[in-house]
């Protein structure tokens, strides 16, 4: 994995991210671990070192360039997928208490997995829909960031995952294109507001970080059963 991690050094080293040489092995053996399992079962379609380096790796990174995650801040990355950017970021910030959500039992299988190589136990793994997941009181409204990479449309992902963030906690929503269009009334509906709409090029691919603070509790009725958000959006 010599490619990685240089790729994956000379990144961070461009976006001024600090790391160790631990970490990068840790985020090499991630890597490595990755693309053996993508194998067995489709978790990405990056599978190229140096691809994988910047597109999941450092994109996941740049969300410590935008915001300001204190120390011990609990964190929800839903749809986490292969873990981008939720066990990348406990990666990098061993203090930041992190749970990963998904609503695939294979993938949830191989993040169990994932975290036991990466000696990353205390990391938290979710299987479930987020519509229902979010109803439980242990959940509800418990997080102080709530993360997402998923290519849903912001108001069904505004849906998904700010019943989750306590009131006044963030919800990071990471994009390949400025999309904010059509969101205002989603954002009004679950009691939220734009604060910080982040624009940055990586790899020169324009991206962004909307960054949207929860202003009061969601009503109960949000989200609503599961299919509604993505077949009906706000």
């Amino acid at each position: 994995m010599t490619e990685f991690v240089q790729t994956l050094k000379a990144t961070l080293d461009e976006l001024k991210i600090n790391y160790t040489e631990e970490i990068i092995g840790k985020a090499a053996d991630y890597a490595c671990y990755l693309r053996k399992e993508n194998e067995k079962m489709n978790l990405t379609a990056i599978t190229e070192p140096g691809e994988m380096a910047v597109k999941h790796f450092a994109d996941s990174l740049c969300l410590l360039n935008y915001v300001d995650l204190p120390k011990n801040a609990s964190l929800l990355d839903v749809g986490s997928g292969a873990g981008f950017p939720g066990l990348v970021l406990r990666l990098f910030r061993p203090d930041l208490k992190v749970t990963l959500l998904d609503a695939s039992k294979k993938r949830c299988g191989f993040l169990e997995r994932l975290k036991r190589e990466l000696f990353a136990d205390d990391v938290e793994i979710l299987w479930g829909r987020s519509e229902e997941l979010a109803r439980e009181e242990n959940l509800r409204e418990q997080f102080d960031f709530v993360t997402a990479r998923a290519v849903a449309s912001l108001p069904v992902l505004l849906e998904l995952c700010t019943p989750f963030l306590k009131p006044g906690g963030r919800f990071l929503a990471m994009k390949g294109k400025e999309e904010t269009d059509g969101a205002a009334k989603a954002l009004t509906l679950l009691n939220c507001e734009l604060a910080v709409h982040h624009r940055y090029r990586l790899n020169g691919e324009d991206r962004a970080v909307l960054e949207i603070k929860k202003l009061g509790p969601t009503p109960e009725k949000y989200p609503r059963r599961a299919g509604m958000p993505e077949k009906r959006p706000l």
